[in-house]
C-alpha cells in the first residue's frame, strides 16, 4: 500500500512539473515583408495581454558609405488590430565599421523619418518605442551605443534593443547599452551552417551555459523565444544554404522528398522548390522547436530572474503558432 502511494505521489509530481504553469504575459514579433493577419492570427494576438506588436519596417546596410533600407513592410490597408505597434529596425553590425560622427547623426534622422513616413502614410498606431536589433560587438559597441542615444534625442522616443546571449555571458568585453530596456533573444544557439547534431535554432543546454549568470546583467530584460522553424540544405560536397520558414509538414506532402529519419529529408527528384534549386539527393535537415524546450527555457528564465519578464514569441504566423497549444491557451 506503502509503495503504491509513493509510486502515485511520484507520478503526480512529474505530471505537475512537466505542465509548467506560466503566468507570464506574452506577445508577439511579426516579421513578415507584409502586415497582414489571418483570422487564426488576429485571433491570438487579440488574446495576448502584452499591448504591442513587435513589428519588423525594414532593415539597414551599408553600401559605399550609404545607408540602404532594405525589405520596408507593407501594410494591408484593411488592417485592423488592437495593439499598438512597435517599429523594429534590423541594422547590420558592418553598418558601424569606421562610421563618423556625423554619420550617425544623418542615420538616427534617416530611420526616425522612414518610421513617420511609413506611420503616417498608414494611418499606423505606434507605440512610444523603437527597437533596434543589431550583433554589436566589442569593436562596434562604442559608435553603436552613441547611436541609441542619438536616436532617442532625435525621435523623443524610448529606444529599446536587443540582447543575444554571448552578449550576455560576455558582457563586460561587449558593454552594457544605454537604454532602459532590452530583449533578450533566446534562440540562434549555434550556426545553422556547421555540421552539428544539436537544434541551431534552439538547444536547451547551449542556452543555460550562455545564461548561466544572466541574474547579473543590469538591465531590465523582456525575452524573445523562438517558434519558427528552418530547413538546412547540405549538397553533394557538404556544402549548406538555408530555407527559412521551411517545415517537416511540407516536406512529408511533397513526394520528391523522402523522409531518412526524425528530422532528415533526400530530395528524390531535381527541382526547384521552395525558391530554390534542388537536385536529387541533396538532404535537408528540419529543425523545429518542441513546445517541451519552450517550456523549459521558459522556467530556466523565471528562476533567473526576480521578476516576471514578458515573453515575446517570434513569430506571429499560423503555420507555426498551430503547434504550441499551451503556450497561447
Amino acid at each position: 500500500m506503502k509503495r503504491t502511494f509513493h509510486l502515485l505521489f511520484f507520478i503526480l509530481l512529474m505530471t505537475s512539473c512537466s505542465k509548467t504553469d506560466i503566468d507570464n504575459e506574452h506577445g508577439f514579433y511579426y516579421w513578415r515583408s507584409k502586415l497582414t493577419l489571418t483570422e487564426n492570427e488576429q485571433q491570438l494576438l487579440n488574446n495576448s495581454k502584452v499591448p504591442n506588436l513587435y513589428t519588423r519596417f525594414f532593415d539597414v546596410v551599408k553600401e559605399n558609405d550609404q545607408f540602404l533600407e532594405v525589405g520596408v513592410i507593407s501594410i494591408d490597408k484593411d488592417l485592423s488590430i488592437n495593439k499598438k505597434i512597435v517599429p523594429v529596425i534590423f541594422i547590420t553590425n558592418e553598418t558601424w565599421f569606421n562610421i563618423k560622427p556625423n554619420d550617425i547623426e544623418l542615420l538616427a534622422d534617416q530611420i526616425n523619418e522612414r518610421i513617420n513616413r511609413i506611420k503616417s502614410n498608414n494611418n499606423l498606431d505606434l507605440a512610444n518605442e523603437i527597437q533596434i536589433d543589431s550583433d554589436w560587438t566589442t569593436s562596434t559597441k562604442v559608435d553603436y551605443f552613441k547611436f541609441l542615444q542619438t536616436l532617442k534625442r532625435v525621435s523623443k522616443k524610448n529606444v529599446t534593443c536587443t540582447l543575444r546571449l554571448h552578449q550576455v555571458k560576455d558582457k563586460l568585453q561587449t558593454g552594457i547599452p544605454p537604454v532602459e530596456k532590452m530583449y533578450l533573444m533566446c534562440y540562434a544557439t549555434s550556426s545553422p551552417l556547421e555540421n552539428q547534431k544539436q537544434n541551431s535554432i534552439l538547444d536547451v543546454k547551449t542556452l543555460k551555459s550562455y545564461l548561466k549568470h544572466l541574474d547579473d546583467y543590469p538591465i531590465k530584460l523582456d525575452v524573445a523565444l523562438p517558434i519558427y522553424s528552418w530547413g538546412i540544405v547540405t549538397n553533394h560536397v557538404g556544402k549548406k544554404k538555408l530555407i527559412n520558414a521551411l517545415t517537416a509538414e511540407e516536406l512529408l506532402q511533397n513526394k520528391n522528398f523522402r523522409k531518412i529519419n526524425d528530422n532528415n529529408f533526400e530530395v528524390l527528384k531535381d527541382d526547384f522548390y521552395f525558391g530554390m534549386y534542388l537536385n536529387k539527393g541533396f538532404n535537408i535537415k528540419v529543425e523545429e522547436i518542441p513546445e517541451k524546450d519552450i517550456l523549459e527555457s521558459i522556467n530556466f528564465i523565471n528562476e533567473k530572474l526576480d521578476y516576471k519578464p514578458l515573453f515575446i514569441y517570434y513569430h506571429l504566423d499560423e503555420r507555426f503558432t498551430k503547434n504550441y497549444n499551451t503556450l497561447f491557451q
